[in-house]
């Protein structure tokens, strides 16, 4: 499987290559807009890791060259905090965005979730976080030996953003977006969601493991419970 990863940061680029490739992608680069496009027709990979600052052809440009003419999955990735830059990528068909800097788990979690719901067969499908692990078959908590807990596809999906972006505060917004798509939910909607989880996360084991938490005024948060000395 073959992944397109674009950056004019060639340390960066190579961090993130070098990452792809040991979990089994071969890895095409490119530093600049057009050697982007001229890399991406001709040899079609599965996926487009995509720096919005590039010299020359920017990456919004590039997402929606590439758009035009493909459904391939993309992944904006920005130092911008500018909610109007995501929503932007968002809305002229990138799939996912990460924000710089990043762990090369989570850059492989999301490249895993955004092939997963593409279609594509990826990286083994299982996430793990504390103890607990999402098995996208069938879509289940499962933590030990303990029954299995399923969820609907939707608690699914939440559970899923929240474990790739572990200990890592998501916004609201940015929340609705990866659930529902941009403009396909609200706040009501996305509350009655986290109740639901935290319903069947907290009534079972893996509630002793990790919690949801809200950041009043900003979002929500998966965290590992830590066992204090007694």
């Amino acid at each position: 499987m073959k992944a397109l990863v674009v950056d004019d940061d060639l340390v960066l680029a190579d961090v993130v290559a070098f990452t792809l490739r040991r979990a089994g992608f071969e890895v095409l680069l490119a530093h600049d807009g057009l050697t982007a496009l001229e890399r991406f027709r001709q040899n079609a990979p599965s996926i487009v890791i995509l720096d919005l600052e590039l010299p020359g052809m920017d990456g919004m440009d590039v997402c929606r060259e590439i758009r035009a003419h493909s459904t391939t999955p993309i992944i904006m990735v920005t130092v911008r905090d500018s909610d109007e830059d995501v929503i932007r990528g968002l809305g002229i068909g990138a799939d996912d965005y990460i924000n710089k800097p990043f762990s090369p788990a989570q850059l492989v979690a999301r490249v895993q979730a955004v092939l997963r719901r593409s279609g594509e067969n990826s990286l083994p499908n299982r996430l793990e976080f504390a103890g607990i692990t999402l098995n996208p078959e069938r879509r289940l908590v499962e933590c030990l030996d303990q029954t299995p807990i399923v969820l609907t596809q939707l608690e699914y999906r939440l559970m899923e953003t929240l474990v790739i972006n572990s200990e890592q505060v998501l916004p609201v917004d940015t929340l609705i977006d990866r659930i529902w798509g941009v403009g396909g939910g609200d706040r009501v909607m996305l509350k009655q969601l986290i109740y639901r989880l935290r319903h069947k996360i907290e009534a079972e084991v893996i509630g002793t493991l990790v919690y949801i938490e809200a950041i009043p005024g900003i979002g929500y948060t998966l965290m590992r419970h830590v066992k204090t000395a007694t």
